[in-house]
């Protein structure tokens, strides 16, 4: 399992969160490229070495020209107003938007955005991760202004920089094959920002109901530190409070941010984890939430699909099995293992497209074998294999069905044939390699 811990020194926002990732390997190439599949005006990041107290990482700006006059606008951080450091006036934002033009951009509610992100050509966890994110501000900007999501129109995070900024984040997250994250105490600063409807008391009210249940730790910077995109993300991202004991370091990395700040950097530090067994007789323990309820009148064709979108958007398992209800009717109970941070994401799914009045959630901590995937060589062609360790033994050997079944078409052989020839090729493998 791979975790992903952020040391928040020097605050949280979109794009320190997103160069923190490519600074630790996600492809700022992919990024691109599909920032550039969203049905908006141009977007572009650019990556360049950055330097702030000592400590050398990089820097990402996110130029786009959705402006009137089609100036360039180029980003260096995100919020969801416009927010400027009162107790500190002379000095510009920790999290500010660093303009090349004049103008607004064009505020979009939470119905455009859900159509740009679905129009993207982004694997479908990603999308529901983005979406997820999207969905928290609406419900924090809808609570603090007494109104409803479909109501709230985004400022500042419904610009492009902005949405490139969730968008990119989520990406980068998949792209590096995250299973779990931690972070340090979200920092608080103090004094007074500008918001659009006035001063408003440091951290911003969006920020404060986004990070309701994160932990949060005061500091002496008269500065925004957490914008409400970083605590969207942050908040629909975690699954553990800390890496836990035995996670093998794999490298680190450095975002910078513009600001220079009293006493700290402007710097979200990286970490990148591999957890396995703390001893060869350990299982990987997983903490997860598991979500259910029961169905009695779905059809199992509609079952069925929402099965395959609970999977597509994030859910680390589905299963379904059938059960008496009241008056014993035969009803069908939905079971889904998720992480904490797609539950928004996967409850939007449940109750738009089944029809279930309420779900059951408890956590639950799941052990799961160390898995690695090979690929074997058959006559047939290539087949990917799953392999579960337990005991450092290989237990299970599992060939990806999809290619089997791939394999068969094009080659007129069953598909139980090319699965057992694949399964026995690695056992072969296996056994040559295995410690005598």
């Amino acid at each position: 399992m791979k975790l992903v811990h952020f040391d928040l020194v020097g605050g949280a926002s979109g794009d320190l969160l997103l160069g923190a990732l490519i600074s630790i390997g996600a492809d700022a190439d992919a990024i691109n490229a599909a920032l550039a599949s969203l049905a908006v005006e141009p977007i572009h990041l650019h990556v360049e070495p950055a330097e702030q107290k000592g400590i050398h990482g990089i820097r990402v700006t996110v130029h786009t020209h959705e402006m009137p006059h089609g100036t360039d606008h180029t980003h260096h951080h995100d919020h969801s107003h416009h927010h400027q450091d009162h107790a500190a006036s002379n000095h510009s934002p920790t999290h500010s938007h660093q303009h090349t033009h004049e103008g607004h951009a064009p505020h979009r509610n939470l119905n455009d955005i859900q159509g740009i992100v679905h129009a993207a050509t982004l694997p479908e966890p990603v999308k529901a991760m983005a979406l997820d994110v999207f969905n928290r501000i609406a419900k924090a900007e809808a609570k603090i202004h007494g109104t409803t999501v479909d109501q709230i129109h985004f400022h500042e995070v419904g610009a492009l920089d902005s949405i490139a900024d969730i968008v990119g984040c989520c990406l980068g997250l998949h792209l590096l094959g995250i299973d779990a994250v931690s972070f340090s105490p979200l920092p608080a600063g103090h004094g007074t920002i500008e918001c659009a409807h006035g001063t408003y008391p440091n951290p911003a009210p969006a920020t404060v109901e986004l990070a309701h249940g994160l932990p949060v730790v005061s500091v002496d910077e008269p500065s925004e530190m957490v914008t409400p995109t970083g605590a969207a993300l942050l908040a629909a991202w975690k699954t553990h409070d800390a890496p836990p004991a035995g996670a093998r370091s794999l490298r680190a990395g450095y975002s910078m941010g513009q600001r220079q700040m009293k006493q700290r950097p402007n710097v979200v530090r990286a970490i990148l984890y591999e957890v396995e067994p703390a001893h060869a007789t350990d299982g990987i323990p997983d903490p997860c939430l598991k979500i259910e309820c029961n169905l009695d009148d779905c059809t199992p064709e509609i079952v069925g699909g929402l099965v395959e979108q609970l999977l597509n958007a994030g859910a680390l398992d589905v299963f379904t099995q059938p059960c008496y209800m009241k008056k014993q009717r035969i009803g069908t109970q939905l079971t889904i293992l998720c992480r904490s941070g797609h539950r928004e994401a996967l409850l939007d799914i449940v109750f738009t497209e089944s029809t279930t009045f309420g779900v059951r959630e408890s956590e639950v901590q799941r052990t799961t074998l160390r898995r690695e995937m090979i690929d074997i060589h058959i006559a047939e062609g290539q087949v990917p294999v799953k392999v579960g360790y337990w005991k450092d033994s290989a237990v299970t050997i599992s060939p990806e069905f999809d290619a089997c079944q791939a394999l068969a078409r094009a080659t007129g052989r069953s598909v139980r044939a090319i699965y057992l020839s694949a399964q026995q090729a690695a056992h072969a493998r296996l056994s040559q390699t295995s410690p005598q």
